[in-house]
């Protein structure tokens, strides 16, 4: 069946995005205001973007028209904010941080997170995260009137120390990290614990098919 964009309304358009584009990754940010109120709010529209330089995007929209969310004012504001991955024994706490609250409410705070220095800024990282990015802002997309595309660079990644298997050769134990990924819905999501394997085949193993074999 065809749905034709051009003739869908926004929030239609949005249902069909977050039905078909699963599992997403999800970025757990946390930000600092101007006077030091800490903010903490999950987003799915996220992924690694670039590996050199190290880069991030999170698509951040708005409450309504004109009114940016706070992590994105925040991070407009003082381009700086990390990014924590969300695993299943903390999937609760990021939940509670999805609610809407007023502005000048802490989150971290609300959901009971303990948060750790950063390294490079100043926003703290969630303690009980499998994996922390700090980052600094390289650019802000408007994307219409609602919503940014946030690009950040990374300065520094925690990964929690079982985790690890080689330091000097960073490799990681992903399946360890249990992280979740957004799925469809109001409130579906996804484990990555259901994995297999599949290699990519090397260039020198694969014979060309014959087409003109194949088309008679």
């Amino acid at each position: 069946m065809l749905f034709d964009f051009a003739t869908i309304p926004a929030r239609e358009r949005y249902k069909l995005m977050v039905s078909t584009i699963v599992p997403r990754p999800i970025a757990w940010i946390v930000t600092q205001d101007l006077q030091g109120q800490l903010n903490a709010a999950p987003f799915s529209f996220f992924n690694g973007f670039a590996g050199d330089p190290p880069v991030v995007g999170i698509g951040i929209g708005s409450h309504d028209a004109g009114r940016p969310k706070d992590t994105r004012r925040n991070i407009r504001d003082t381009g700086q904010f990390v990014v924590n991955l969300v695993s299943e024994e903390v999937r609760e706490r990021m939940n509670i941080t999805a609610i809407e609250f007023e502005r000048g409410v802490s989150e971290p705070h609300e959901a009971g997170l303990a948060t750790v220095a950063s390294v490079h800024v100043k926003p703290p990282r969630i303690a009980d995260s499998p994996v922390s990015m700090e980052c600094e802002l390289m650019q802000i997309v408007e994307l219409g009137k609602e919503s940014g595309l946030v690009l950040g660079r990374i300065l520094a990644m925690h990964v929690r120390d079982e985790a690890v298997i080689d330091p000097v050769k960073h490799h990681i134990d992903t399946p360890q990290l249990k992280l979740i990924g957004r799925m469809h819905g109001a409130g579906w999501y996804a484990r990555t614990s259901d994995l297999f394997r599949m290699d990519r085949i090397p260039r020198d193993a694969w014979k060309l098919r014959d087409t003109k074999l194949e088309s008679k």
